[in-house]
């Protein structure tokens, strides 16, 4: 090892601390040992947040969602374009002397209505049966965690 004529000066914190202490045991003979860890059984399944449920769940509240806003939205832009792009047709009179931009204009709040029906429709078909079987089993999780 070569000689290092200009060491760095020495300070207390350049040594490692000292080792961590292992845990404390018993010192007193008269002491119980300590009580073995407790074991719990694991659930038959894993815990509702642990798997796809709710996963499945987001995903056809997605599916609904997207379905109605496409409906109401998709014939407001049609409208719109129309508008932008048709003016002839816009201003032609249908029925009645009345233009059809006015008829397209009035057929907006019957798409709304039928959005909201469609949107009412799929949740009680395809989310609100998945949302109560997962609450259902959330329940029984919560029974069976509360019994131990």
């Amino acid at each position: 090892m070569p000689y290092d004529p200009d060491p760095a000066p020495y300070t207390p914190y350049d040594h490692a601390p000292p080792p961590a202490q292992p845990p404390p045991t018993v010192t007193y003979p008269w002491q119980p040992p300590p009580p073995p860890p407790e074991r719990r059984r694991l659930p038959r399944r894993p815990a509702l947040g642990n798997h796809s449920d709710l996963r499945i769940l987001r995903g056809a509240y997605r599916r609904q969602r997207r379905v109605a806003t496409s409906a109401a939205l998709g014939y407001f832009c049609l409208f719109l374009g129309l508008s932008a792009f048709a003016p002839a047709l816009m201003t032609s009179t249908g029925t009645g002397g009345v233009p059809t931009g006015l008829l397209l204009a009035l057929a907006q709040l019957p798409v709304t209505w039928l959005a909201i029906a469609l949107y009412e429709r799929t949740a009680r078909r395809r989310v609100d049966p998945l949302a109560d079987r997962f609450r259902r089993q959330a329940e029984l999780d919560a029974r069976r965690e509360a019994a131990r």
